[in-house]
């Protein structure tokens, strides 16, 4: 069964959000090495949880995203829209991550989807 593997959080100021969240909880965050301007969240180790990231607001009511582990996004992206959701931004590559895509549930709600592959570029 597909779980929640991963959050983010929208900042207009992801600096600003990542210094508000190391200080209120403790979070180790640290600016991605990646293509794009992302902070890696990590919540904790040992205990039940997930980590996240903190990202640049992709649009003016984004506020925090869950990302569920798929197996094969392509199948996923297909039962998305099958079942009413639609997909908002298409499958991409998060190089040395996997593949991803974002969708919206049948009431409006975002969420991400993403799929393993440490060969994805």
């Amino acid at each position: 069964m597909p779980r929640v593997v991963h959050f983010e959080i929208n900042a207009d100021d992801p600096a600003r959000a990542a210094k508000f969240y190391t200080d209120v909880f403790g979070w180790k965050i640290d600016k991605w090495d990646g293509p794009i301007d992302y902070w890696l969240v990590r919540t904790g180790e040992g205990d039940p949880g997930i980590d996240g990231g903190v990202t640049k607001r992709m649009a003016p009511n984004a506020a925090t995203v869950n990302t569920v582990g798929v197996d094969d996004l392509d199948s996923f992206v297909k039962k998305v829209e099958a079942a009413g959701g639609k997909i908002v931004a298409p499958k991409m590559p998060i190089p040395g991550m996997g593949w991803l895509a974002y969708a919206t549930d049948s009431e409006g709600n975002t969420f991400g989807m993403m799929e393993p592959d440490d060969q994805a570029k």
